[in-house]
């Protein structure tokens, strides 16, 4: 949190204009959004895209106050570059989860930019294990270590219960996107960090097990 970085400023403006197209034009919204059979027809471009359109106007602000609260952290300590890297890599890593997770389900669709924000979350977890994160109806700080580690299970249990009109497999994708690229940015975490870096592989250690084993 603090002052906004000009890159922040930037995707945050792009979020915001592209999505308001989005809010008011259905045939720009429909073009752009991630839906499984078009992607698979070839329009890769939807991976990409679907990350700056929302639902409206609460999916928006609620993705844009996340990537306030926690794109400086990223950026103090990987630069503007490791910091692009992480968004748009967690972005990505979201959006082909979601599309290998639904494969076969030609017409399911998903817009939003939760998966490069949660990649965010997760490298700046990873980056400050010791911080406290307030939640919404939550009193009371949680540590950094024990949100990550329970949001991703969290996600696995949304997967497997398809809980909510909420793209879970694509938060979990981003959140290892964030997790996979900060390390290869910042290897030195594997020594200041270790027991980070091994409770956050736990989850994803857990959904590799469930998705070989036929569970979810």
């Amino acid at each position: 949190m603090g002052n906004l970085n000009l890159i922040t400023i930037v995707i945050i403006a792009a979020n915001v204009l592209i999505s308001y197209k989005g809010f008011s034009d259905y045939g720009f919204f429909d073009r752009y959004k991630f839906q499984v059979g078009n992607v698979q027809r070839g329009e890769k471009i939807r991976l990409f895209s679907s990350a700056f359109l929302h639902v409206d106007t609460q999916h928006l602000l609620f993705n844009m106050l996340t990537l306030y609260f926690f794109a400086n952290t990223v950026l103090w300590s990987l630069g503007t570059v490791g910091f692009l890297f992480i968004y748009i890599g967690s972005l990505l890593f979201g959006n082909v989860l979601s599309l290998y997770f639904h494969k076969n389900e030609y017409h399911y669709s998903a817009v939003g930019a939760s998966g490069a924000v949660t990649g965010i979350l997760y490298s700046a977890i990873l980056l400050e294990p010791n911080m406290s994160l307030y939640l919404f109806f939550v009193p009371i700080p949680i540590p950094a270590y024990v949100f990550g580690v329970g949001y991703l299970l969290y996600s696995i249990y949304g997967m497997k219960n398809r809980i909510g009109n909420i793209g879970h497999d694509a938060h979990f994708g981003g959140a290892v996107g964030g997790y996979i690229i900060t390390l290869f940015l910042a290897p030195s975490l594997f020594q200041e960090h270790m027991l980070m870096v091994v409770l956050l592989a736990i989850p994803i250690a857990l959904l590799y097990v469930l998705k070989k084993a036929g569970k979810i």
